[in-house]
């Protein structure tokens, strides 16, 4: 009984439909957000959406069945359980929402695709050098910060007054948003205001921007080449156990040829 609902759990045709079930029920979720809907569709919207939690569950049910002890050790069997309990508690109807992220499920594909896989693991893969890099900026921002409250807080307290101010508007400045607006409100009063600017974009924007790039093609880079070294590694074993295959054919058939010489 185990085996069959683990076959069955395993089927393509029911993989599609759970995804399927997770589409209609992030839609309806969105439906929601519309008074008019609700107030013509509500009901049909809850019953849905009621419909949708139980196969959810009963999903779960048949996998803890199915894998016992080694339910847990899946990220994302605990990501399920969880949602799945947090919409059976009560008063939870603001959370309801989470039962969409059921959709990153779907994320289960990107190890069938080899081009998808290389990048989710070259991500992973930067993610120690991408931190280092994140330390760096924020060294980066804090030091501007700094320099910025000093220099023009009287000129324009509202942007740079304070040192939270000062962050918050050099990371708009960093992002390209309004930027030119903010150094000519300080150039008004601090003319070379626009060498402080344009040295903070160059090095934040430009700078850093590019070592992200760097890290994140290194990891692909090295994922890429781990795995052609692990094909090379899989044709010589297929090779190998050719070779063998055909060495054991050559030995029978010298002994079938000397079994038939004559005595």
């Amino acid at each position: 009984m185990r085996e069959r609902t683990a076959a069955f759990l395993a089927r393509e045709s029911f993989q599609r439909f759970i995804v399927g079930v997770i589409l209609l029920n992030a839609a309806t979720l969105g439906l929601e957000t519309f008074p008019a809907v609700v107030a013509r569709f509500g009901h049909l919207l809850t019953v849905v959406d009621h419909i949708a939690l139980y196969v959810f569950a009963v999903e779960l049910i048949a996998k803890i069945y199915v894998e016992r002890s080694r339910f847990l050790r899946d990220p994302w069997n605990v990501f399920d359980a969880t949602i799945v309990t947090i919409a059976f508690l009560p008063a939870t109807g603001g959370l309801s929402v989470l039962r969409s992220l059921r959709i990153l499920r779907a994320l289960r594909l990107l190890s069938v695709v080899p081009s998808l896989r290389r990048v989710v693991s070259a991500l992973l893969r930067a993610m120690p050098g991408m931190s280092s890099i994140v330390v760096l900026l924020g060294l980066v921002l804090y030091v501007a910060a700094v320099m910025a409250t000093k220099l023009y807080g009287s000129t324009s307290p509202e942007r740079f007054g304070s040192l939270p101010t000062s962050l918050f508007t050099l990371y708009q400045t960093m992002t390209g948003d309004d930027w030119g607006n903010i150094a000519r409100e300080v150039m008004t009063r601090h003319p070379s205001a626009w060498v402080f600017f344009t040295i903070f974009i160059l090095i934040c924007t430009f700078v850093i921007l590019n070592l992200f790039m760097a890290v994140v093609v290194s990891a692909m880079d090295e994922e890429s080449a781990e795995e052609r070294a692990e094909e090379r590694a899989v044709l010589e074993d297929t090779s190998e156990h050719t070779q063998r295959i055909l060495d054991e054919l050559a030995e029978l058939r010298k002994e079938l040829a000397e079994l038939r010489r004559p005595n």
